[in-house]
């Protein structure tokens, strides 16, 4: 049977997260979440499609994201839409939108949508966490969030992996050096790969960033832009090295670090996986965006954050064999003989107690029932016969281990429950 005649699948450059790898997609969100709060930030969810031009005047119109990669779409309305290709910018023009008091800061756990090639770890659908501090340019600022970012790969159990960061300078001192390195790499066009051979033009300082031996051959002794900051971004710079040495994070320098949106100045970073391989090793980056808001619409606010992609880093905790998670089992098995109802309205109170109890549906053996029970994880089970039912009573079978069973009326059970929080005997 074709693939077109046969049972839907997910669309090329999508996954479906299923028990029991969801598990450890609640435990990394919710991990990320206490140590975002414990920063002073706050969830911020935005929409999953911005009016296109959102990311073409934040990222760029003539980026390679917007031009090749976004899923730009017109509606029913005639409005012109795009599915979010990062988070950064729908963080921002919420800003923009809702004024809220600064410094403000915001953390999202989100879908990013990209038509690339997919790779190990990033899909066309990805999912990403990040933070967002915006009305500050103090570069202590930029210290914290990497910090944050660097204590959540910690938290993670993860070790294997490297900080680089770097100073894009800002509209004071760049211009002149992407003038400076256009007209150096110009000189050497006939050594740039395809994709930059005359892309170069538009955006010179991606060529710093690219792997390709061509490009790698051209750039070998192109002007780098640290040697070209005006004297506030070197010293925003130095600050930035010295906090970071002060929290004890290791960072190297790297002059090639340009990031890929051009919304970025000064401070930008990205943390890469040593238990990754090459190319596709980044497991999160981010940097400092003083001019966006302003783009977007709002008054001059400065700006800084990261993304970090949550497919990508669980691949290197596999790699690391860490952070693994077991999908919770349930406290109890509830096993009901007699139609059903008595262990619809156990499992109800339990629940409400804030345990985790499972029962069986449709009226099955007694055998299957057991299996169901073995299957689910539980601990014990709770054994609802005739003879139970009128005592209104439940027998406790342990599942897991060889303490014997016994009988115990279900209202000093549900007593024991909310007193103790568990089910003892």
């Amino acid at each position: 049977m074709s693939e077109e005649h046969g049972p839907p699948r997910a669309p090329t450059g999508t996954h479906d997260v299923m028990p029991p790898e969801s598990s450890r997609w609640e435990a990394l969100l919710a991990l990320f979440a206490e140590l975002a709060e414990r920063y002073g930030f706050h969830m911020v969810h935005t929409p999953l499609f911005e009016d296109a031009r959102v990311f073409q005047r934040g990222i760029g119109a003539t980026s390679e994201v917007v031009g090749k990669e976004m899923y730009e779409f017109t509606d029913r309305g005639g409005r012109q839409l795009a599915l979010r290709p990062e988070g950064t910018a729908s963080i921002v023009r919420a800003f923009v939108q809702h004024r809220p008091a600064v410094p403000f800061r915001a953390w999202y756990a989100t879908p990013s949508f990209r038509y690339e090639r997919p790779q190990a770890g990033r899909y066309r659908q990805h999912h990403q966490v990040g933070v967002e501090a915006l009305g500050t340019e103090d570069p202590d600022v930029d210290v914290e969030v990497i910090s944050l970012a660097q204590r959540f790969f910690e938290s993670l159990g993860l070790s294997r992996f490297s900080l680089r960061v770097n100073s894009m300078g800002d509209q004071e001192c760049r211009p002149a050096y992407v003038e400076q390195l256009r007209s150096y790499l110009a000189e050497r066009q006939s050594l740039l790969c395809d994709e930059h051979a005359e892309r170069f033009k538009d955006n010179p300082l991606r060529v710093l960033d690219c792997k390709k031996p061509g490009c790698l051959a051209a750039t070998e002794d192109a002007p780098m832009l640290i040697d070209s900051l005006c004297e506030p971004c070197r010293r925003h710079h130095q600050r930035v090295l010295e906090g970071l040495a002060a929290a004890g994070i290791d960072a190297g320098a790297d002059d090639r670090l340009v990031r890929g949106f051009d919304y970025y100045t000064r401070t930008t970073f990205e943390f890469a996986s040593g238990a990754l391989e090459g190319a596709q090793n980044a497991i999160g980056g981010g940097g400092r965006y003083d001019g966006l808001v302003e783009l977007l619409g709002g008054p001059p606010t400065p700006g800084i954050g990261f993304g970090i992609g949550i497919e990508r880093v669980l691949l290197a905790c596999d790699a690391e064999a860490q952070f693994a998670i077991d999908q919770p089992s349930p406290v109890a098995f509830v096993i009901d003989v007699t139609g059903g109802a008595a262990a619809r309205d156990l499992v109800a109170e339990l629940r409400r107690l804030g345990l985790y109890v499972e029962r069986s549906y449709g009226d099955r053996s007694l055998k299957a029932q057991f299996k169901a029970a073995d299957r689910s994880g539980a601990r014990m089970a709770l054994l609802i016969g005739s003879e139970e039912l009128a005592q209104e009573s439940v027998t406790i079978r342990a599942l897991r281990d060889e303490r014997p069973q016994t009988t115990l009326a279900i209202r000093d059970l549900l007593e024991g429950v909310a007193t103790t929080g568990e089910i003892t005997w």
